[in-house]
């Protein structure tokens, strides 16, 4: 499977990274190690996460799903070097509040390094913007890893187009480390925050997109289309995206899969691939087979009429 250089961090993924945010809440530990097997036979080689997940299940306090990842990278020797751990710090978990605060950075790095099993992280990222932290406490902490080799590159996930600007120029002004990935929430649904002043930054500072909530939590799968189906540990928030718009865009990747003889996540996963600025997407899944399913998405080549019929439907 070819890769794509992760901007200037030095790396290559594959063009989909999978979503860690479902070990320990809607997969266990032993069917995640089955589906990260499978995930990594196909040639995938990135996998998402944070400090923080899955704490919003009953009975997890944060942590989990990097545990499971970290009992996985030890199960195979030399695993550990054909994988890219993507990670995050910055939110709310044990007695940190949500901050970008120096110490909360460098005691989040040492308690993820432990759970992952691992002496590095590849890409370690700000979970939230931190406007009441300045920006050289938070990138001098990141400087420390990196210098001890902790941390390989380092990035931010949900800042907008003028926060990403000022942390940047603040680098450049100081030659301290810049942030080289973003991670914005980005699908065929949501784009306005994206698409535009942020996407252009992107582009132009050659910083890294990878996106989040890349299916919309799973309403672009095609599985919700109406009241009935909104069951299920992700059912109950796909109600914002039943409306006219929504069906809109469902009824789009339905006549494109129908075309493709795919399925509309893949279809929709295959859009973001094709976006400019978008590095890779990331997506999760919950069985062998939804894997089977990203790995054809990467594989899928939409034309220039099915990328224009689903970017006019979601206008």
């Amino acid at each position: 499977m070819d890769k794509r250089h992760l901007g200037r961090t030095g790396l290559k993924i594959a063009p989909l990274v999978f979503g860690g945010n479902v070990f320990g809440w809607t997969v266990n530990e032993q069917k995640s190690f089955e589906i990260l097997d499978h995930f990594a036979a196909a040639g995938l080689n990135a996998i998402d996460t944070a400090d923080v997940y899955s704490a919003w299940a009953p009975g997890n306090k944060g942590g989990e799903s990097e545990t499971i990842i970290g009992r996985w990278l030890a199960r195979v020797p030399g695993r550990r070097g054909d994988t890219v751990i993507i990670t995050k710090a910055g939110g709310e978990i044990g007695p940190f509040k949500k901050n970008l605060k120096a110490a909360h950075i460098l005691a989040a790095a040492e308690d993820s390094l432990r759970r992952l099993q691992t002496d590095y992280i590849d890409v370690y990222l700000s979970h939230w913007p931190d406007d009441a932290t300045p920006i050289d406490e938070t990138l001098g902490a990141y400087e420390k890893l990196l210098v001890s080799g902790k941390v390989r590159s380092i990035g931010a996930s949900n800042y907008d187009a003028r926060q990403l600007s000022a942390a940047l120029q603040r680098s450049a002004q100081t030659g301290i480390p810049r942030y080289q990935v973003l991670e914005p929430e980005y699908n065929l649904y949501r784009r306005a925050g994206f698409e535009g002043e942020l996407r252009d930054l992107c582009i132009r500072e050659h910083v890294a997109v990878i996106t989040y909530f890349s299916l919309a939590s799973g309403f672009l799968s095609g599985k919700y289309r109406s009241a009935s189906d909104l069951k299920g540990a992700r059912g109950s928030g796909m109600s914002a995206y039943l409306n006219d718009r929504g069906l809109r865009i469902l009824a789009a990747l339905d006549e494109v899969a129908e075309a493709q003889h795919a399925k509309p996540a893949e279809v929709a996963l295959a859009w973001l691939m094709a976006q400019p600025g978008v590095t890779a997407p990331i997506a999760s899944a919950t069985s062998i087979a939804q894997v089977d399913s990203l790995v054809r998405a990467t594989q899928l080549q939409l034309k220039p009429s099915a990328l224009e019929r689903l970017t006019r439907a979601s206008d």
